[in-house]
């Protein structure tokens, strides 16, 4: 029996759609547990495309239960667009649970959103416009509705007046947008309550219950490290808590019930919106990258930055989340590269250093200093085993473990769930991969 979360170990955007939806082949229950509709998965499964923003991606499978839970803030148009798509693709998604304590994102949320970046002006974070922030904010600054709240129409009225009011003030005054009718709000998220009442579940209860059976829990995270509220490159961060620890506030768990944390990165990185990128490339490379790689936002279709492996960052996501394992995703990008670079410190006002620096001054100053590792120059596309892989591939992927002082576990070589080999059973298997340190 093992509960794990999965995490990005990067900016987001690291493939862990696929590894999630990888894993719940073994898990009884997936819970999400933080962030809303500004992440995105994208799944393939026998050729079939599948993108998801709030349902967990083990909801492919019809014998895992699926939450999305407390910490997570909920678009209930989004969230019944995809119930919908996924009935259109033939997958049953009945069984979905919905926390009956996660916040709502609600239309002022969205235009706020929108309309407070386009303030910013260079000094723009890079939002996805989606509502994410003032959702969030609107929660700690305890004036926000939760999924229960749309549950019944009367008690809805009731406390959507307050807010809508307030937000209505400063969209007409602040930001010169015209006020939402306060009815149709209402009449379209009483609306929302229905249809989705039969999900709305006390998940955290429900989450228990499944580790009392000694059932395997799956927590899946969004966004990735460096994109988390208190630890990322703040202020170009999310919303919320991506990393491992999050999972316990999102899903309201101990961390006794945590049993492994596996982190996913790219064999390369990526990053999408503003802030510092340090290994970041520009020109024919990054073009390269950006197209083999199909770099671009599931959520928002922007394209996503390109650079070299951060080795920095790397271990710093492992400190962070206590990382028992990794997932490499998408190293066949790099297959027809003759040479690859991987960052291993920075050089920061002329010294160099081996660690994230928490000021983010610091960290835009910051050069990254190379390693450079010959390519393999042909096709990993189909191997199914280490040794299938070209000797110089291996050596690549012993690097990265080497430097980032964690075992991998998965390597991943392309978008449909078969293009991937399983170098330990990451779930019941040791803390010691074949490829390690």
């Amino acid at each position: 029996m093992a509960n794990v979360v999965v995490i990005g170990a990067q900016w987001g955007d690291e493939g862990k759609g696929k590894i999630t939806d990888l894993l719940s082949r073994s898990a009884d229950v997936v819970v999400r547990y933080q962030g809303g509709v500004n992440a995105g998965h994208t799944i393939v499964v026998d050729g079939q495309v599948l993108k998801l923003h709030l349902i967990p991606s083990g909801i492919l499978y019809p014998d895992t239960t699926c939450l999305i839970g407390s910490g997570t803030v909920v678009d209930p148009k989004v969230l019944l667009g995809e119930l919908e798509m996924l009935a259109g693709n033939g997958i049953d998604a009945s069984g979905l649970k919905v926390a009956s304590t996660a916040h709502v994102t609600l239309p002022y949320h969205r235009l706020l959103d929108q309309a407070m970046e386009q303030q910013r002006g260079k000094a723009r974070i890079g939002t996805t416009g989606r509502g994410i922030g003032p959702t969030y904010s609107d929660k700690a600054e305890r004036s926000g509705l939760r999924m229960i709240d749309l549950l019944d129409e009367d008690h809805l009225r009731e406390r959507l007046a307050g807010p809508i009011a307030a937000k209505n003030l400063l969209l007409e005054r602040i930001h010169g947008i015209d006020p939402l009718d306060p009815d149709e709000v209402l009449a379209e998220y009483a609306d929302y309550g229905r249809r989705l009442s039969a999900h709305v579940v006390d998940c955290t209860r429900s989450i228990h219950d499944a580790a009392r059976a000694r059932k395997n829990i799956l927590f899946e995270g969004a966004q990735g490290t460096l994109l988390d509220l208190d630890h990322g490159t703040y202020p170009y961060v999310t919303s919320s808590n991506p990393v491992a620890g999050g999972a316990c506030i999102g899903a309201g768990v101990g961390p006794t019930l945590i049993d492994r944390v596996i982190g996913v990165a790219k064999a390369y990185t990526t990053r999408v919106g503003e802030g510092p990128f340090p290994t970041e490339l520009e020109g024919s490379l990054s073009d390269h990258l950006c197209d083999r790689g199909g770099e671009y936002g599931t959520t928002t279709g922007r394209r996503r930055r390109c650079g070299w492996f951060d080795g920095v960052i790397g271990r710093y996501a492992v400190e962070v989340n206590g990382l028992d394992c990794l997932a490499i995703t998408k190293l066949d990008v790099l297959d027809e590269l003759d040479e690859i670079q991987v960052c291993v410190a920075y050089e920061l006002d002329g010294v160099e250093v081996d660690h994230f620096p928490s000021s983010a001054s610091e960290f835009a100053r910051c050069k990254p200093v190379f390693r450079t590792l010959p390519g393999w120059q042909t096709s990993t596309a189909d191997c199914r085993r280490l040794e299938d892989l070209p000797e110089t591939a291996m050596a690549y992927l012993r690097f990265l473990a080497d430097l980032m002082e964690v075992p991998i576990a998965i390597v991943s070589l392309g978008a449909s769930r078969d293009q991937t080999i399983v170098v330990e059973d990451p779930i019941h298997g040791p803390k010691r991969a074949l490829l390690s340190a």
